[in-house]
């Protein structure tokens, strides 16, 4: 997994978020799943890295509504629930993706 690949192409899918790669890989994610692991300071504490979002108030119907490309480097959401200040850089989106064959190096690495 590269950890210098980029965003080729960003699709909202209704109930979620489809990133494909630089490399070709195409990563899909669940909306509750990304917004679960929002990075921002709303969701997680500067200092000491708690996270503040409590998982159970992300509505199970979640669902991106728009997304903006944060120079080249990242994606930024808005979210049906109105949270919209997480940026997720691409380095961070790529390790969050769900897919076994990214599991599978997560684990050996």
């Amino acid at each position: 997994m590269a950890t210098s690949v980029t965003v080729s192409k960003v699709e909202l899918t209704g109930d979620g978020v489809e990133v494909e790669w630089s490399d070709g890989h195409v990563s899909s994610y669940e909306s509750k799943y990304l917004r679960i692991n929002c990075s921002c300071a709303e969701c997680v504490e500067e200092w000491t890295n708690r996270k503040l979002l409590d998982a159970a108030s992300v509505p199970a119907d979640l669902r991106p509504e728009d997304y903006l490309m944060v120079g080249k480097y990242a994606v930024q959401f808005l979210w049906s629930d109105a949270h919209y200040t997480g940026i997720y850089p691409f380095d961070m989106l790529r390790k969050l993706c769900p897919c076994d064959e990214c599991k599978a190096v997560r684990e050996e690495g």
